[in-house]
């Protein structure tokens, strides 16, 4: 029963007890008083939990998921969604400046979350203008009290979980693979004792097939992933010439969660992961990534750092191609990763609007094998729930950033500027 429904219950009963043992009303009064004194302070503890965000970094968009996507009842798959359009006024595009800026629709999504039996299902596809995209689609089973397995599409554990980051544009980890990154493969989750977590993973190939998948474009995907090799006379957005593809990849997130009374709770972590690179006859190399994270929560703000290191081996080759969002792109074949976040989020009650969470998100790209400049990030904006409607604004300037004006493995030495709304209605 509700907190709120339960306290007044028993203050009724010690009301009505109390007409019937007047010999006993001094001291059922001084009862009276406690249990009051106990309401109003459980009441405030609860206000609290509500207004506090969860032990996992939960970004505006995660939000409204999960307000999406409920337990349902049993044996039934509940069908979810989101439309969401964009606004952005950017420094690189001359026309876009030209017109104020530009509105266009962003996606349109669909989820289906649910179980049949005792087996788990949760999919998300996403419709752009320009490709159709799986994110994840994956079937989940809980074999015993503490272990869980994920099979299908799922999200790698590495890093801050479930995302380094709290605005639209992710981190600048996203773009190279190590932020809600989905390949194919299984996970297995377990709750440790004495607030350990731990996540195991194998993972075949990427989200597409791997080098084999049969798709038409390797680049339509929601994730970042290796798709070629790229020597340093070939353009920086061009198909690549070699294809190369992640296979085998093992990845191991594990974190500790460090709690203090019930309003703080700080979970630091370790993540690494490994696997095979393959161009169609061989294996062409490996690559490897490891992170160190923090994840602090502290009344209503919320606190990220992360630091690691990538590295992909192939020889001499210092620079490869990646893709997504029917895009390519390139990266430097290793590399540093550094981030700082900081959010604070504040509950309102302004007619629809029921809360407001503000940002700052800062990413660097460090040290590059290609030798290029360092690609730079910082986001400072606000998201705003109301109902079913979350926006993001964010100012973001950057240098060698992707979607701002350049590529990770640019050398540019200017600052981009883009100020990007953007608004979603989740169903």
């Amino acid at each position: 029963m509700h907190l709120k429904l339960l306290l007044p219950m028993s203050l009724s009963l010690l009301m009505f007890s109390a007409t019937l043992h007047a010999d006993d009303t001094e001291q059922l009064k001084e009862q009276l008083r406690q249990l009051k004194a106990q309401l109003i302070a459980l009441e405030d503890r609860l206000a609290q939990l509500e207004q506090k965000p969860s032990a996992t970094p939960e970004t505006p968009e995660l939000t409204a998921e999960t307000a999406t996507t409920k337990e349902p009842a049993t044996d039934s798959i509940r069908l979810g969604g989101a439309v969401r359009t964009n606004y952005s006024h950017t420094s690189y595009s001359d026309g876009n400046k030209n017109r104020g800026g530009d509105f266009a629709f962003d996606i349109f999504r669909l989820n289906l979350h649910g179980s049949v039996g005792d087996v788990s299902l949760d999919a998300e596809i996403r419709f752009f203008d320009y490709m159709t995209a799986v994110k994840y689609a994956y079937v989940g089973y809980q074999f015993s009290d503490n272990w869980r397995a994920l099979a299908g599409i799922t999200q790698v554990p590495f890093g801050n979980w479930p995302y380094n980051s709290h605005n639209y544009f992710f981190s600048t980890n996203y773009y190279i693979g190590l932020e809600d990154d989905h390949d194919l493969g299984i996970v297995f989750q377990r709750q440790l004792k004495d607030h350990w977590q731990l996540d195991l993973g194998f993972f075949k190939n990427d989200e597409l097939g791997g080098i084999d998948g049969y798709v038409s474009d390797r680049s339509d995907r929601y994730s970042y992933d290796i798709v070629g090799s790229r020597p340093l006379t070939e353009g920086l957005y061009d198909p690549p010439t070699q294809a190369l593809a992640e296979y085998n990849t093992l990845a191991a997130r594990l974190a500790y969660q460090i709690p203090n009374g019930t309003d703080f709770i700080t979970e630091i972590g370790v993540s690494a992961l490994s696997g095979g690179l393959h161009d169609g006859l061989r294996r062409a190399g490996d690559y490897h990534a490891w992170a160190l994270h923090l994840n602090g929560h502290y009344d209503r703000w919320n606190l990220q750092l992360q630091h690691g290191e990538y590295r992909y081996d192939l020889g001499d080759v210092s620079r490869i191609a990646v893709g997504a969002y029917a895009f390519y792109d390139s990266i430097a074949a290793e590399a540093k990763t550094s981030t700082v976040n900081l959010a604070y989020s504040l509950p309102v009650e302004w007619g629809p609007i029921t809360g407001l969470q503000f940002y700052n998100n800062w990413g660097l790209i460090h040290d590059k094998s290609d030798q290029t400049a360092n690609t730079m990030m910082n986001v400072l904006g606000f998201s705003i729930a109301a109902g079913g409607l979350f926006t993001y604004i964010d100012w973001v300037q950057a240098r060698n950033q992707p979607f701002v004006g350049g590529s990770i493995a640019g050398d540019a030495a200017q600052t981009e500027r883009r100020f990007n709304i953007n608004i979603g209605y989740y169903f």
